[in-house]
């Protein structure tokens, strides 16, 4: 009996009573469940800011996506440069956007003129010479290792390959103020001789305004 009456004094006070071990088990439980919301509310936070940065980087204008467009110069190679007869305008050849390409600019009013169609990405332009306005460009096209010598009209906005019928190289061509004569050379004969390309009384010639047309 007296062994009884000591051990019963220790049993209840290493006894933990049932409500006070449920609660802290739920105070733990709450905590953790705390913690994952506030770890998923980061993650919810962090997407968002992630998808508002894309949104604005996609809406904003691409960095450089025409590379110095209204300046004479600039990092890339410029060369060949060609002067319009009445000193307005100059051609040349750039390297700017990746490729060879030939460009305009207006010294009035020191800008890049537009030139549609005279580019193409499947053949080199080079060697450009302008008509007394600027309104004809003659210029060598390479396309796949072929020279050929095309004229472009700024008036219609196109191009077109001179019927010259050489199945050799040609290069370096000149056309004249108004537009109607077009020298080259040529190495049909296998040397370099110069040639005099007619286009014909039917052209419109580019010639001052208030000048006398001749049909000679």
């Amino acid at each position: 009996m007296s062994i009884i009456n000591q051990l019963t004094p220790w049993k209840k006070r290493t006894r933990t009573p049932y409500r006070e071990v449920r609660s802290t088990k739920l105070n733990g439980k709450t905590a953790k469940s705390v913690s994952a919301r506030q770890q998923r509310a980061k993650r919810l936070l962090w997407g968002i800011v992630l998808i508002l940065t894309g949104l604005i980087v996609a809406c904003s204008p691409p960095v450089n996506s025409q590379i110095e467009p209204t300046t004479l110069n600039s990092r890339y190679t410029e060369e060949q440069p060609a002067l319009s007869g009445n000193g307005r305008f100059l051609a040349f050849v750039s390297n700017r956007g990746g490729t060879r390409q030939i460009l305009m600019y207006d010294l009035q009013q020191q800008q890049l003129v537009d030139l549609p169609s005279l580019n193409r990405r499947n053949a080199i332009a080079e060697s450009p010479s302008l008509s007394y306005t600027g309104r004809y460009i003659a210029y060598i096209a390479n396309e796949r290792g072929t020279p050929v010598i095309e004229l472009y009209d700024q008036a219609t906005q196109r191009s077109q390959i001179l019927p010259l019928g050489y199945r050799r190289g040609v290069r370096n061509p000149s056309i004249s103020p108004d537009g109607r004569t077009i020298v080259f050379e040529t190495s049909r004969r296998g040397q370099w001789d110069i040639e005099v390309l007619d286009r014909g009384f039917d052209v419109e010639l580019d010639i001052p305004d208030g000048s006398p047309v001749s049909q000679e």
